[in-house]
C-alpha cells in the first residue's frame, strides 16, 4: 500500500457541521469524526430547512463552522429519479448552492461537497475515471440528480478558482449499510433486494420479482468505509478535481440478490423482469487517484450484506414505518 499523504488540514479543535446528519451518509460521519477531536455541529430539517437560504445564512453566521461536510440531499433509485424529477433537480441545487455560497460567506475554511457516481455519461469508458466527467450524455434514468451533482461539483470549483475557498469534491459509488434506505418506492438496488428477500422469507413465498435482466454490473461501497475515506480526503487533499470513493470492486445484480439471500437465509429463486430499465449495464469507478494517496476500503461486500441485514432486524419497526 502507498503511503498515506501527509495531513494538510488537521480536524482536531474544529468546528465541525456535518450538513444531512440524519441520513445514512450524516450519520456515518457523525460516527467517524468522534474519533477527531472536534466540535461536531448537527441541524435538523424541522429546524432549518436547507433549501430557504435565508434560514441556511442565519443557522451559519450564528454557529460559525470551521469545516462543512455536505451530505445533505435528495436521493433515491431509478424509480424516484424517473417519477420525481423535478424534486431531484430542484432541492439539490438549491441546497448545495445555499450551503457553499453561506461557505464562503462566513469563512467555512474547509468544505466536502458529496456527489455521486451516477455523474459519469452513460457510455463513459470503465472503469470510469475522473476526467470521463462531461465528456457524453448522461444515463437517462438518474439525470435530474445527476445534473444538479455536477453543477456541485463546478460551484466548489469555481469558488476555489475565484475566491480561493479550499473547498472539494468527493464521489462515492453505490453505498449500503446502516441508516440506509429500505423504502420499496425510492430506495437503491441492494436495500430494496434485501427488504424484499426478508419479506419473502417470512412469508413463505419461494419466488421474487427483480427489475430489469439482473445482468448489470455495479460496484457497492459500505458507508463506514465512505465516512473514512471523506475524512480522510478532508485533512489530506486540496485541489480542484474531484476525487472518486469505491471499493474497486463490481458485481452483477443476480449475484448480489443471491448473496443477499444467503445472508437473510431465503432459498427460493428470483423473477427478473426484462421489460424494466437496467440503467447502465456497468459502473465501476477508477479509485486510483485515492489509492495513490495511500486509502483503502476495508469491508468485503459479504461482510457488510449480513451487518446490514443485522441492522435491518434491529430497525424493523421504523423501516416498515418507511
Amino acid at each position: 500500500m502507498a503511503d498515506e499523504a501527509p495531513v494538510l488540514y488537521p480536524l482536531a479543535g474544529r468546528r465541525v457541521w456535518v450538513a444531512g446528519h440524519r441520513g445514512m451518509v450524516g450519520s456515518a460521519i457523525v460516527r467517524r469524526l468522534k474519533a477527531e477531536d472536534c466540535e461536531i455541529l448537527t441541524v435538523g430539517r424541522d429546524e432549518v430547512d436547507l433549501r430557504r437560504q435565508d434560514a441556511v445564512e442565519r443557522w451559519m453566521a450564528r454557529t460559525r463552522p470551521d469545516t462543512v461536510f455536505l451530505a445533505a440531499a435528495t436521493v433515491g433509485g431509478i424509480h424516484a429519479n424517473d417519477t420525481r424529477p423535478a424534486e431531484f433537480l430542484y432541492d439539490n441545487l438549491v441546497i448545495e448552492s445555499n450551503i457553499v455560497n453561506t461557505a464562503k460567506e462566513v469563512g467555512v475554511s474547509k468544505l466536502m461537497f458529496l456527489g455521486s457516481a451516477c455523474i459519469y455519461p452513460r457510455e463513459a469508458p470503465q472503469p470510469m475515471a475522473e476526467d470521463a466527467l462531461l465528456s457524453g450524455p448522461l444515463e437517462p434514468t438518474n439525470e435530474w440528480y445527476a445534473v444538479a451533482k455536477i453543477a456541485g461539483i463546478k460551484l466548489c470549483q469555481a469558488y476555489r478558482r475565484q475566491w480561493g475557498c479550499d473547498f472539494i469534491s468527493a464521489m462515492p459509488n453505490n453505498l449500503y449499510g446502516p441508516g440506509d434506505n429500505f423504502d420499496l418506492e425510492s430506495s437503491h438496488v441492494l436495500p430494496a433486494l434485501m427488504r424484499k428477500i426478508h419479506e419473502a422469507k417470512e412469508a413463505g413465498r419461494d419466488t421474487v420479482p427483480i427489475w430489469g435482466t439482473g445482468r448489470p454490473l455495479r460496484e457497492f461501497l459500505h458507508v463506514d468505509d465512505l465516512a473514512d475515506a471523506l475524512v480522510f480526503l478532508t485533512m489530506r487533499y486540496s485541489d480542484a478535481p474531484h476525487v472518486n470513493i469505491g471499493s474497486g470492486e463490481e458485481i452483477g445484480i443476480g449475484d448480489l440478490a443471491a448473496l443477499i439471500a444467503d445472508a437473510v437465509g431465503w432459498r427460493g429463486r428470483f423473477e427478473f423482469d426484462s421489460t424494466r430499465p437496467d440503467g447502465m449495464m456497468r459502473k465501476l469507478l477508477d479509485v486510483g487517484r485515492l489509492h495513490a494517496m495511500g486509502w483503502r476500503a476495508k469491508t468485503g461486500l459479504r461482510d457488510g450484506v449480513a451487518s446490514t441485514y443485522r441492522w435491518f432486524l434491529e430497525h424493523r419497526a421504523e423501516v416498515r414505518a418507511g
